[in-house]
């Protein structure tokens, strides 16, 4: 079989890490002409708790089902959850995205494996609430060639309608261009 890109995201309950991951899968899959598989592993179910969700994306149908360990993007909703040892989970060419008000903190860390963006902000100001999950999405997009914004747009119709709609594309589209212009840190 060919190449699956695995992601593997990292949120707290009532963020929408699981809808990003689906969305990225329906993305890929309706709207990109690819597989995808979109699940999550939930540990206590409540808002709050650390939350799991993991996406494959390839050319061919995917059998394999199991958790994501070795990584091509880890999306990171909540940077409390950032651990250094994520970078071992990484492949390669692996990246991390993180949403962090503090970009700083990460001087230290090779600036290839890392995408950083205020996505917190950025959610507050185009959504008017801190929900995170769509312009983590958008900030893969960008900083990655894992989905076209295109093909995003289009699988947020299915997800979002109305003035909810519009202001989530405008959250991805936001998010995709800063991450696509972002300079190495």
């Amino acid at each position: 079989m060919g190449k699956i890109i695995e992601i593997r995201w990292h949120g707290r309950g009532g963020q929408g890490s699981f809808t990003a991951s689906k969305l990225l899968g329906e993305a890929a899959s309706l709207h990109g002409g690819k597989y995808a598989l979109a699940f999550p592993s939930f540990g206590p179910e409540r808002r709050g708790a650390p939350v799991l969700a993991f996406t494959k994306i390839a050319d061919k149908k995917i059998q394999d089902r199991s958790e994501v360990k070795q990584c091509d993007y880890i999306v990171v909703l909540d940077e409390t959850l950032f651990n250094e040892a994520f970078l071992y989970d990484l492949k390669p060419e692996g990246r991390i995205i993180i949403n962090t008000g503090t970009p700083e903190k990460y001087k230290h860390i090779d600036g290839n494996k890392l995408s950083l963006i205020n996505a917190s902000d950025l959610a507050q100001t185009v959504l008017s609430r801190p929900v995170t999950n769509t312009v983590m999405i958008g900030a893969l997009a960008g900083a990655t060639a894992v989905i076209s914004l295109q093909s995003l747009l289009a699988a947020a119709t299915n997800y979002f309608k109305g003035e909810l709609l519009v202001k989530n594309m405008e959250a991805i589209k936001q998010a995709f261009e800063y991450s696509k212009n972002q300079e190495q840190i």
